[in-house]
Parts: structure tokens; C-alpha cells; sequence
């Protein structure tokens, strides 16, 4: 009978082992998941300031559009940032006059897919909003 015992000596010590490294694995990846949340963020966020910048240099309302959504999408892109639920880009130049100021606000449903078996969401929504001032003595 003890012959038994002596076969369980450093049992408890892989035991904890294993649960050590399932714990540590959890940290990691949900630091990775904390990281890819972090990333989106910014990228929204730069893509407004971007894009608001880019509609303050363009002489017409309907330029100064089209450069803020052009900007907007480019940086997403570039940035990598995936979309995958889609984005919009909301751009208000309701004070689009020398020394007024343009606001563009973006919305993207960002794809976690890839990660949602940590037990989290598979995708969070991430908006952003930027404001520019056009120059007060920008040409007609």
C-alpha cells in the first residue's frame, strides 16, 4: 500500500503548474485583446483628426466633403484598422466660412472575431469626433 504513495509524490506540484499556465495564457491573451481595443481607438481617433484637417484646405463645402471621407477611409486602411461591421464618416460644415470650423465624427464596428474565444465581445463599436478650424485668411 504505500508503494501507492510513493507514485503521487510531485503531483500537487504539476498540478499547480498547469493551472499556472492556464492562468498566464488567460493574462496574455486578454492583454493582447486590451491592446487591439487600445489600437482601435487611436486609429478612429487619428482618422477623425486626419480627415477634419483635410476638409479645413479645400475651398468648397462639397471638397471639403470629399477630402474628409477620402482622408477618413485612407487612414483606416492604412492604419489596418478593420471595419468589418462598416464605418461611417459624419462631416458637419455647417460653419464652413474663413475662421469657422469643420467636425468630423467617425464610427467604426470593429471586428474581434479572432479573439472572441477569451469571452469577450466579437466586435465593439469605437466613434470619434474632430474639430478643425479653417483659416481666417484662406483665399476665396
Amino acid at each position: 500500500m504505500s508503494w501507492h504513495r510513493t507514485n503521487e509524490r510531485g503531483a500537487v506540484s504539476s498540478e499547480f503548474a498547469i493551472v499556472m499556465a492556464v492562468v498566464l495564457i488567460s493574462f496574455a491573451a486578454l492583454a493582447i485583446y486590451g491592446g487591439r481595443v487600445v489600437q482601435a481607438e487611436n486609429d478612429v481617433q487619428s482618422a477623425a483628426q486626419d480627415a477634419a484637417r483635410a476638409a479645413t484646405l479645400e475651398a468648397t463645402p462639397e471638397a471639403a466633403d470629399a477630402a474628409a471621407r477620402s482622408v477618413a477611409q485612407r487612414n483606416l486602411d492604412t492604419s489596418g484598422q478593420s471595419c468589418a461591421g462598416g464605418s461611417t464618416v459624419d462631416v458637419d460644415l455647417s460653419h464652413f466660412t474663413p475662421g469657422g470650423e469643420v467636425t468630423v465624427t467617425i464610427t467604426c464596428l470593429a471586428d474581434f472575431s479572432d479573439v472572441a474565444t477569451l469571452g469577450v465581445a466579437g466586435s465593439s463599436t469605437f466613434t470619434a469626433s474632430a474639430t478643425e478650424v479653417i483659416d481666417v485668411y484662406r483665399g476665396p
